[in-house]
């Protein structure tokens, strides 16, 4: 039996234990298989007492790291999702059991072409965290310098390229199964965001370099530490950076002894996210309270301190500037203006009527306006709006999923540290300033300058190409070309449905071949008492129909 098929037994066995065999109502194709339910044995008592979220948790914890990170990027999609499955999943930590630390010295021998006490004057082989993709050790550089280094699993690329088969497999099996709640789910997507979230994950040299740009983003900041990356001793497979002492956000009783101000804390965190997003385009997407540490040493003027950069995101400049403005209109009450953002921004297709638009999303955010508006969450509201788009069967873009996560993070770990935090307070006056910094006339003075040298090279040609132009029109020469995601859409489904009803016809006619051929009695060589053509006609009728079938 190939190592796939122990594999799919492993994740069937580990799906059973925890009792998530009601998935099979996910899919049609296979709710024949419902009468096996019976035969599985009654689930732990510790088990059976979870809700389904907390289940499905604990069950793709310990299938490991992809798993894990299918249900971190699965957490993200609240539009289609039940809140309280998204919200389970959102808790999944990715902890798990060290591998030796002469194993880690090895690999980080290997990667940097020295035995390790010449690369270090200390190195210890105690690790000081460990996650499924890589754990860390503390050392010090020949200086003196205190540092951690990350070190990738050993043969941690390989059992990931082999899940990833195994997982686009499942995809492509609840697609077939089950099509109309892939439509909404969009399996091969979410396992493509997963591909490219765990390649960027296990390149170390990717990360340092995220770590250096937000470093250098925030650099001297009284706000955001971001650890030193030391590149002599980092490459592909072994990342080496500052080691920084902090607290965990989440420790309020360790920051309360610290004497932090923790209303100072939970509004700054507010600010450095609109800050990342709105200033730099470059933004901590992975922003937990295990990822995000408070100094400890600055009581009155706290600091927090960021770690891990494997997931960062950055949104193109058009969405962007949607995006603020949506932001700034949403502060207003302007819903008129929301609407005709999301259909400027392509958000909404552009069939629907502003109007229509308009009047959903009040529908969406006036409940949450008579709130008192430190009960407000933005995050919430633009989960909602998400899930407005999605109505409209739109797609939402993976890295505008990333930002509503980070959102979603940011404003937790602010409610956590002070609940009576009013987000809309502290943010509105920030995405003002920062909009009119970056939209504002010296911004674009800026810009008109930075592009002058291309646009004065190009200015000779502008009237050769004008010329051309009028020329064309004059003639009735003049084309428009036209691309659309929709029109393509539609093109290929109705590509497959002439294909299918080509496959039927054939089919079809195969099969009414077949039976004149039957009723005629014709001659010719015969196999098992039926003539060959027959069986030819009715073979080949049947293929035609499996066909026409998968054209689906």
């Amino acid at each position: 039996m190939s190592r796939a098929a122990f594999r799919l037994i492993g994740i069937g066995t580990t799906l059973a234990r925890y009792r998530l065999d009601e998935m099979l109502d996910l899919l049609p194709g296979l709710r024949a298989l419902r009468w096996a339910r019976g035969l599985l044995p009654k689930p732990r008592g510790d088990i059976g007492s979870l809700a389904r979220g907390a289940r499905l948790r604990l069950a793709l914890q310990e299938l490991g790291p992809l798993f894990v990170k299918f249900g971190q990027i699965l957490s993200t999609r609240r539009d289609l999702l039940p809140a309280d499955v998204a919200d389970e999943l959102a808790l999944l930590q990715d902890r798990v059991a060290p591998f030796p630390g002469s194993e880690a010295q090895r690999a980080i021998e290997a990667e940097l072409g020295q035995p390790i006490g010449q690369l270090f004057r200390t190195f210890e082989l105690e690790p000081l965290a460990s996650a499924s993709i890589a754990q860390v050790h503390a050392a010090e550089l020949p200086d003196g310098s205190a540092v951690v280094i990350k070190v990738l699993r050993p043969g941690v690329e390989q059992r990931i390229e082999s899940d990833l088969r195994l997982l686009k497999a499942l995809a492509a099996l609840f697609e077939r199964h089950a099509a109309a709640r892939a439509d909404r789910l969009q399996p091969s997507e979410i396992v493509a965001e997963i591909e490219r979230t765990l390649r960027a994950e296990v390149d170390l040299q990717r990360e340092g370099a995220n770590a250096s740009l937000l470093r250098r983003n925030f650099e001297n900041s009284p706000d955001l530490q971001v650890p030193r990356v030391y590149w002599d001793w980092s490459k592909n497979r072994v990342l080496t950076l500052e080691r920084v002492y902090g607290i965990a956000s989440d420790d309020l009783a360790a920051i309360d002894a610290a004497g932090i101000d923790r209303i100072k804390l939970a509004e700054k965190g507010v600010r450095l996210f609109y800050t990342q997003v709105f200033r730099d385009n470059f933004f901590h997407a992975d922003a937990h309270p295990g990822n995000i540490w408070v100094d400890a040493t600055r009581k009155d003027d706290p600091r927090f301190i960021a770690l891990d950069f494997g997931i960062m995101g950055t949104l193109p400049d058009d969405d962007l500037r949607h995006l603020a403005e949506n932001f700034r209109a949403m502060f207003e009450r302007d819903y008129r203006r929301v609407a005709e953002l999301h259909l400027e921004a392509g958000w909404m297709p552009a069939h629907v009527r502003v109007d229509e638009l308009e009047a959903a999303v009040r529908s969406v955010c006036e409940p949450y306006f008579t709130r008192p508006l430190a009960e407000i969450s933005i995050g919430e509201v633009v989960v909602k709006l998400f899930k407005l788009a999605h109505r409209y069967e739109l797609t939402i873009q993976p890295q505008l999923l990333l930002l509503q996560k980070t959102l979603l993070n940011i404003e937790g770990v602010g409610r956590l540290l002070h609940p009576k935090l009013d987000i809309w307070a502290v943010a509105q006056p920030v995405l003002s300033e920062l909009m009119a910094k970056r939209y504002g006339l010296n911004e674009l003075r800026g810009r008109f300058r930075d592009r002058l040298p291309e646009l004065l090279e190009q200015a000779p040609e502008l009237p050769r190409l004008l010329h051309a132009w009028l020329r064309q029109a004059a003639a009735g020469e003049t084309r428009s070309r036209i691309r659309s995601e929709d029109l393509a859409r539609l093109a290929d489904v109705s590509e497959r449905g002439q294909r299918r009803v080509v496959w039927a016809v054939i089919g079809a006619a195969l099969l009414i071949a077949a039976t004149l051929l039957y009723a005629l009695e014709s001659g010719g060589p015969r196999w098992f008492g039926i003539p060959a053509g027959q069986w030819i006609a009715l073979v080949g009728g049947v293929m035609a129909f499996v066909a026409a079938l998968r054209q689906r």
